[in-house]
């Protein structure tokens, strides 16, 4: 009886240092993380959260950073970069005001601020957390992007 105690006792040990093996590999991928960041445009500071993917990735490593951005369609506003950022999957469909996406034919980060019903893929990178409705009939527009001082990696709910 001892022997078949010992032996389940050693079954569940390994079975739960897989389970969290398996959870820190998932963790650090970083595919349920977040990255908090600060948009600054027309004097106000937007709180925005990127998902942890290559594409965030590589837009943080180049922050901070300002750019002209080109109100575009009357729904976005867009910032081609030279070269283009590393890409992680694409998604089709449609879109949520405040999302912030990336557009790889062109290089394009783009700031979704009205709903046209239109569906694109694009690579998903987060969202803005205010109001973006500064961006109405901006025109083109310098925008900083920077991490937030208190950029937190925290979980995903």
């Amino acid at each position: 009886m001892r022997r078949i105690v010992f032996v389940l006792a050693a079954i569940l040990c390994a079975a739960a240092n897989l389970a969290f093996a398996q959870n820190s590999r998932r963790n650090s991928r970083g595919g349920n993380m977040e990255i908090k960041i600060k948009i600054t445009a027309k004097g106000k500071v937007l709180d925005a959260v990127l998902e942890d993917n290559a594409t965030s990735r590589d837009l943080v490593s180049k922050m901070p950073f300002t750019v002209e951005m080109l109100d575009l369609y009357g729904r976005e506003m867009c910032y081609r970069f030279p070269d283009a950022l590393a890409t992680s999957s694409t998604r089709s469909g449609g879109y949520e005001v405040g999302d912030i996406a990336y557009w790889p034919p062109r290089h394009s980060l783009v700031i979704l601020y009205e709903q046209n019903g239109e569906h694109f893929s694009r690579v998903h990178l987060g969202k803005v957390k205010g109001d973006v409705t500064i961006f109405d009939n901006a025109g083109t527009t310098k925008v900083t992007f920077e991490k937030a001082e208190d950029e937190i990696r925290a979980r995903v709910k």
